[in-house]
């Protein structure tokens, strides 16, 4: 990352974590098809609202993964082998322990947290349920999540993306087993998920404990490094409580597309389905932005971090726009993939056109987030994003859609909260880099 053409060297480093997350997005869709066609509208509903619920439960583990790859990043930019190593061990106790403690939070807060959505009661018990089981799982996701946050700050791209496709392949006949076979509906496709979560964690377990060099994982070795534990919640906890709030905020959002009835929010599943898929481009360079920013941040080469940046911002904008609006042209055709009943097509069809056209905005603002994230100003980017984002989409909801109400005036908010946070955060990390250059030729 630091040496060489960026450009292809970014393009070599996003293809497979693109493929990575586009895999993730597709067997989470196969588990809403497989509802979709096989059982109710209402058990469809119930896997489809939970999402934000479930981000808001792996939230500030998914901040600390963040931690981890900046670090790892910066001492690999740095040569720094010895704090590598403690990065490592650290960072997947912490998502060993973590693991354990949803466990035990998911099985007692899912039901109180969905009731306090507003989620109908036909589609409560089921929703519940998936939460629960889903929390089983969470030690197996986070040691995935962790060890190829560690992968990915040494460039390694390709294996999380094999692994996953592994575990893919066995997530979607065990969807299908369980569903039609077992006579399962939400507990048998949150039981499949559960499974590949644990094929993608020993894969990703091997590859470390099997490498090399200073990244080899050692179980006896595993153990909380109180100066790593500090650096990594300095960076994670801004990116947890971040993403706490956007899931707080969309919690809200779920809560207020619940008031439209079952029907509405089985469309809405089936679109937010597709919209992690045209959101994979957006993550794939926030990360791409972190990792490139962070190793040559570590390595002080200040120009390149800025040509990082650049690129990563044009080459998310053309990736959205071709499937976000290839999206718009087959979105009947790809809802009906998931519930051919046209009502359900109807009201996904209202979330299509409202997010996906200017879903670009997404991504500038999640590559300059990155950015931001990458040279250690963590803290800066979370206040901008959570004032600009998290706290407009409340006062939003709580101000303009009452006296609105209508789908379309709901989901206006994300568009417009996407605008703000790039230019302030694009600032931030123009003047926080000056700062950074100046230190350099102090220094020298």
């Amino acid at each position: 990352m630091t040496t060489g053409p960026l450009f292809s060297e970014m393009v070599r480093f996003s293809i497979p974590l693109f493929f990575t997350l586009m895999l993730q997005l597709l067997f989470h869709a196969a588990d809403l098809i497989v509802i979709g066609r096989c059982c109710s509208h209402e058990c469809m509903a119930a896997v489809g609202s939970t999402g934000a619920l479930n981000a808001l439960l792996i939230n500030l583990f998914w901040g600390l993964s963040i931690g981890t790859n900046v670090i790892a990043a910066n001492a690999f930019g740095a040569k720094d082998e010895v704090v590598l190593n403690k990065t490592l061990h650290t960072s997947m106790l912490v998502g060993i322990v973590g693991g354990i403690i949803m466990i035990g939070v998911g099985g007692l807060l899912a039901r109180p947290l969905l009731v306090l959505m507003d989620t109908p009661a036909n589609v409560l018990d089921k929703a519940a349920l998936y939460v629960r089981i889903y929390c089983i799982g969470m030690p197996l996701l986070l040691i995935y999540n962790f060890g190829s946050a560690m992968l990915r700050a040494l460039g390694d791209t390709k294996r999380p993306m094999i692994y996953l496709a592994i575990s893919g392949f066995i997530n979607v006949p065990l969807n299908i087993f369980f569903v039609l076979f077992m006579n399962m509906d939400v507990d048998g496709v949150a039981w499949a998920t559960v499974i590949s979560q644990g094929v993608s964690s020993i894969f990703v377990w091997h590859a470390l404990a099997t490498s090399k060099d200073s990244c080899k994982l050692c179980f006896r070795k595993l153990h909380i490094h109180p100066v790593i534990l500090k650096k990594m919640l300095a960076i994670g906890i801004p990116s947890a409580a971040q993403g706490s709030f956007f899931s707080i905020s969309n919690i809200m959002i779920q809560s207020s597309v619940n008031s439209f009835g079952s029907i509405a929010m089985a469309g809405n599943a089936a679109t937010i389905s597709l919209e992690g898929m045209v959101y994979v481009p957006s993550n794939t360079f926030h990360q791409t932005s972190l990792s490139f920013v962070g190793q040559n941040f570590g390595a002080r080469d200040f120009g390149r971090v800025r040509r990082s940046v650049w690129y990563a911002i044009g080459m998310t904008t053309v990736m959205i726009s071709l499937i976000a609006w290839s999206f718009c042209l087959l979105g009947p055709q790809l809802l009906a993939i998931y519930n051919p009943d046209p009502e359900v097509i109807e009201w996904g069809m209202q979330r299509v056109y409202i997010m996906f056209i200017p879903y670009a905005l997404c991504g500038w603002m999640d590559v300059v987030a990155g950015a931001m994230r990458g040279i250690g100003y963590s803290t800066t980017s979370a206040v901008i994003v959570l004032m600009c984002v998290c706290v407009f989409r409340i006062i939003w909801i709580l101000t303009v859609f009452p006296t609105h109400h209508t789908m379309f005036m709901l989901l206006l908010c994300y568009p417009i909260s996407w605008i703000l946070p790039t230019i302030f955060n694009g600032l931030a990390f123009h003047f926080c880099l000056r700062k950074e250059e100046r230190k350099k030729k102090f220094a020298e």
